[in-house]
């Protein structure tokens, strides 16, 4: 049986020692910094988050700021990280602050949830990370760290699962300044050591506690795990889309959004997803970010 202080100690001193020193984590990072990190990284690697998430703060320092301008100003600002419906997202969140929050980025986990586009993942990590409460933070690294250290499996389910969740809260410190550093620990360990693939378990904190290291790291037998792919789909047409109409001062005319892909019953499939979406608004033969 596993003792708590053999996972925390370990982990939250491997973590004194190894964190990154990213602009959301230093201890004058706004709570507003934190909210738009969390948007930018779902499924977006660090590296390529970083200067537009820079950008974005010089930008827009405050959600009142990020809420003044167009929805499509948000849009363009995105850039190329990819899934745009988050930009629109953060600032429909952005509006729900200043109109029901005064311009403050709630501090509870229910009222982080009531915020538009902010799901119970995001919820927890901004209250955790944000204002240091004590909640279940489970993203994809936590919950492969605690599936293979714990659970002895490589991946976790799909899906979080109700006896994961009790798992995941049995661990969680009593003290809530050291159960937010617990959780923010626990994610760094997963990016960094404990990785999907190629894992560096002779650098891991808890190998002696590791349940899937002691087992001979067996293989995932659930489930098979879906590669995400980008060339030649709906996504990659609606980026090219996008690129054009983020490049553009003002709208264009459909003429030179059919360039961009030769395939005309897929071009015309993705335009009309991204006006779906309200990522792009039409006006008669004219396109524009909204």
């Amino acid at each position: 049986m596993i003792v708590m202080s053999d996972l925390h100690n370990p982990v939250l001193d491997w973590f004194d020692e190894h964190a990154r020193e990213l602009p959301w984590r230093g201890n004058d990072a706004s709570v507003w910094s934190v909210m738009v990190s969390e948007f930018m990284l779902q499924q977006t690697p660090v590296a390529r988050v970083l200067p537009v998430h820079a950008q974005w703060l010089e930008r827009w320092p405050t959600p009142a700021a990020l809420a003044a301008e167009e929805p499509g100003e948000a849009v363009r600002a995105w850039g190329r990280l990819g899934y745009p419906r988050r930009a629109l997202r953060l600032h429909a969140a952005a509006t729900a602050i200043v109109e029901q929050h005064g311009g403050v980025v709630p501090d509870t986990y229910a009222e982080l949830l009531g915020l538009p586009g902010v799901g119970d993942y995001t919820a927890a990590a901004i209250a955790s990370f944000g204002y240091g409460r004590r909640e279940v933070v489970l993203d994809t690294n936590v919950r492969r760290v605690f599936a293979r250290a714990l659970s002895g499996q490589e991946f976790p389910h799909t899906s979080v699962r109700k006896a994961e969740r009790e798992l995941a809260t049995s661990l969680l410190p009593d003290d809530p300044p050291t159960a937010a550093t617990w959780a923010v620990a626990v994610m760094e360990l997963g990016a960094l050591v404990c990785t999907a693939s190629s894992p560096g378990c002779e650098r891991c904190p808890i190998q002696d506690s590791c349940a899937w290291l002691a087992a001979g790291k067996p293989a995932w037998d659930g489930p098979a795990r879906k590669a995400q792919t980008y060339a030649g789909t709906d996504r990659q047409v609606r980026g090219r889309l996008l690129a054009v109409l983020r490049d553009a001062p003002g709208a264009v005319p459909k003429a030179r959004l059919d360039v961009v892909w030769s395939l005309a019953e897929q071009r015309e499939r993705a335009l009309e997803s991204l006006v779906a979406d309200g990522l792009v608004v039409r006006d008669g033969a004219l396109y524009a970010l909204p």
